[in-house]
Order: C-alpha cells, then structure tokens, then sequence
C-alpha cells in the first residue's frame, strides 16, 4: 500500500484566518501559523500563494525549516504558466518591462502577451525558486490546474509536454476543469498521454451536471504519485460569475459523501507509491473539518497539540 497523506489545500487562506477557528490565540505569524498547521496535519499542505506570484527561495527556505522532516508541499502553478488570466505586475520587474504598452495597461495578460523567451525565463526562476525545497525532500509536485478553456488538443497537449520538460526533476500533477478530457470518447487517450509522460492525474470531487463538470474518476497516470482534490458540491455557485472562491467552494461533506472516497482512494493507494488528498473547500474551517473527517474513515485518526 501507498501511503496516504491528507491536508489542506492552503493554511493561510483569507476566511479560515478571519473565522478564528483554526489558529488558536496568539498563533498569528507567519512561522507559527505553519508550525501549527503541521502539528495538526503533519503530511502534506498545498501553497496557493504561488498561483499568484512566483515563488521566492526565501519562502522555500522558511517552508522547509518550519516543517517536520517528513513534511511535503504542493506547489500551485503561476497562472501564467497555465493559461489563466495574470496581472502584469505580478511578473518579476524585468519581464514586465518587456511587455508592450498595451500589454502593461491591462487588468489582465494572458501566455500570449509574453515572448517564448519570456516563458521560458518565469519557469527557470519557478523552478530555481523551489530547488532547496527539492532536494530536503519536501517537495511534493507541481500542481497546474488547467482552464475550461484549455480544450483536448495538439495545442494544449504540446504546452502540457512543455511544462513537463521545464520541470526537470520535479513531479508535476495535472487537474483539468474541462469535462472533455475525461468524457468517455477522451478518457483513455487522456490517461495514457499523462502516463507516457509520467505526469500525475488529479482526481477530483466537484458538483456534477455543469459544462466544466469533471467527473469523479479515481485513476492513476504516474505510480509515483496520485493526487486527490475536494472542491465541495455546492451546485448553485460552481459556474455562477462574481462569487468568490470561498463561496464557490462553501461545503461541508456529511459521512456518507466521504464515505465513497475511502475505497477510491485506498485503490490508488494500491496504485501508487504516494496518495496526496486536498480538501479545496476554503471557507472559515469546512476544509480542516472535511479533512479530519477523512482522516477518521481513512483510519488516520487527527493530530492534535
């Protein structure tokens, strides 16, 4: 059996500070709040921050030091480098200089805006940023969460191998949230092309019956490592424009809605060497409550201080 590790998928997300249900009084800095996250989830967490902006080696460094030795991080992708909407200052200072005065007076650039030698420069600094991580073992994979608009295609499957060689050494998970890749005409060929590269199929649990509904198939691409995301099933809000992601992701899971995961994943944990769970559902304290529900069906018990 693989092992399992459970955890969420940020520990200093904006509504899980504000609801003070989580960090107990005078946990409020950086290092402690960490320090405590892995005394109560001591596996695994996912850095959301990185989406946003690259990531710097001094985080990296506080990241691995503030963590026991067992301790892992996924790391997000910039969105840039998965072909969502970023804004331009967000770029390091001497790429954003290299953009046009059209591109730099936008809210939002997209992959296209920058040159190809731009691109590569970002994903050179990413990958630089996150090596001390790397080599004391506490990095987990790089987690790209794709578009809806990134069909199946020559196109997105060249980006995909793009991304994957850039990488080098680093495990890299891919999370679709276009249900074409895994409907039934795409499914397969999907799946042997993440396996042919050696990347990681990011199963998901997310509400069903919309356009970008990926369905819940647990299967496992890379037997190194398989990797499971919990976005809730809240119907109303999963396509609805303007919400906010924590009302997007606002659910609490009941027993029996966990319950259909532990044989899932107990089956990739018979597939693969590793098993990383997220729980995605970022509002106040449902993530730390659904995770240690898991935990418990899983046989894991909690961690407490």
């Amino acid at each position: 059996m693989g092992r399992i590790r459970v955890g969420l998928s940020s520990w200093t997300d904006k509504s899980l500070l504000d609801s003070g249900k989580f960090y107990p009084p005078g946990v409020d800095d950086a290092e402690g709040r960490l320090r405590y996250y892995a005394s109560r989830f001591p596996d695994l967490v996912e850095v959301n921050s990185t989406y946003y902006s690259l990531p710097s080696e001094r985080n990296a460094f506080y990241w691995s030091q503030r963590t026991p030795d067992d301790f892992v991080f996924d790391i997000k992708m910039y969105s840039l480098l998965t072909r969502h909407p970023t804004k331009p200052r967000s770029l390091p200072k001497d790429i954003y200089q290299e953009l046009d005065e059209e591109a730099r007076s936008n809210k939002r650039i997209y992959l296209n805006h920058v040159s190809r030698e731009a691109a590569e420069e970002v994903m050179a600094r990413y990958v630089s940023a996150l090596r001390l991580l790397h080599d004391n073992g506490k990095l987990g994979a790089i987690l790209f969460q794709f578009p809806r608009w990134l069909y199946p295609g020559r196109q997105s499957l060249a980006h995909i191998m793009w991304c994957k060689e850039r990488l080098g050494d680093y495990r890299m998970a891919v999370e679709f949230r276009n249900n074409l890749w895994m409907n039934e005409e795409n499914k397969e060929d999907t799946l042997s092309f993440l396996k042919n590269y050696g990347v990681s199929y990011v199963c998901v649990d997310e509400p069903q019956g919309h356009k970008s509904s990926v369905p819940p198939i647990a299967d496992v691409a890379n037997p190194d490592l398989s990797y499971v995301r919990f976005h809730g099933r809240r119907q109303e809000t999963w396509e609805k424009r303007g919400v906010t992601v924590q009302e997007r992701t606002k659910y609490l899971y009941s027993q029996e809605e966990m319950k259909e995961w532990v044989p899932k994943i107990a089956n990739l944990a018979e597939r693969a060497r590793e098993v990383h769970v997220l729980m995605n559902s970022n509002y106040e304290d449902h993530a730390v409550i659904n995770a240690e529900l898991l935990k418990t069906l899983l046989g894991q018990g909690f961690t407490f201080v």
